[in-house]
Order: C-alpha cells, then structure tokens, then sequence
C-alpha cells in the first residue's frame, strides 16, 4: 500500500466530499459568475466525475510516483514508501488529477472558460477537500 491508495480512502469520506463541495461552489460561482442553480449543478457534476475517474487515476498515479521519481531519490536517501517527500508529492498529485478532471468538466460540459487562471483556482478550492482529507490521516490515522 502507498500513500496515494490511503489518501484515496479519506477523499471519499462523507465530511471530505462535504466541504470540499461547499468550498468549490463558492469558487465556481464566485469565478464563472454563474446563478446559485448552475453553480451548484456544476459543482455537483465536475466532483462526481473526478470521484469516479479519481477512483483509479489517483493510485495510479501514485503508482507512476513510486516508479519515478520516488525509486531514485527513496533508493538514495534509503528511504521506503511512507517518507515525507511522497505524501507531500501524494498531496499535490491528488489536487492536480481532480482539479484536470474538474476543468475538462466545467470547459467541455458547461462551456466555461477554462484558462490558467481558473484552473489555478479550481486547484485551491480541491486542495481544501483534499487537505482535510490528508489531514485526517495524520490526526487520525486508525478511523474504524
């Protein structure tokens, strides 16, 4: 097991997938300007879609991780799997799969602009959900 695969069971926790909603509906609505209705809907719509998506593409890019840059740098420092180096990387690559999911969403789906600027937002809005997500597992490591 890696930390990508362990993050992945606190993202689909019923409080993660709460806030991290509310926090990107207010950065959807507040960037594309859209009626509280169409925001919601496409909240709703991009987070369903990086949830099932997310499902498998999060541990394999874990798993892309683990094989390069993690084997060399973990080979050289001695380190194993579990290092601060990767849940950090963990950390970043989890908000940077579900933000690319989300834009291609809010672009294709509801032809909104979708430029660096927006997708840099849509990033900060996923790393609240995310970043409770990660929190929990260092507060909380052991949830029944």
């Amino acid at each position: 097991m890696w930390p990508a695969l362990y993050l992945e069971t606190r993202l689909f926790s019923w409080w993660s997938i709460g806030v991290g909603l509310v926090a990107e509906y207010a950065f959807v609505r507040w960037l594309f300007k859209l009626t509280f209705k169409r925001a919601v809907v496409a909240t709703f719509v991009a987070n369903a879609a990086s949830s099932i998506a997310g499902l498998l593409l999060i541990p394999l890019v874990g798993i892309a991780w683990e094989l390069f840059p993690g084997s060399v740098y973990m080979k050289v420092l001695g380190w194993g799997t579990f290092n601060p180096i990767t849940w950090i990387a963990t950390f970043f690559l989890a908000c940077l799969v579900n933000t690319a999911i989300e834009s291609l969403v809010y672009k294709r789906g509801f032809k909104l602009p979708m430029r660096r600027r927006e997708f840099w937002w849509i990033y900060v809005a996923n790393s609240v959900s995310v970043g409770l997500a990660f929190g929990s597992l260092f507060m909380y490591p052991y949830i029944p």
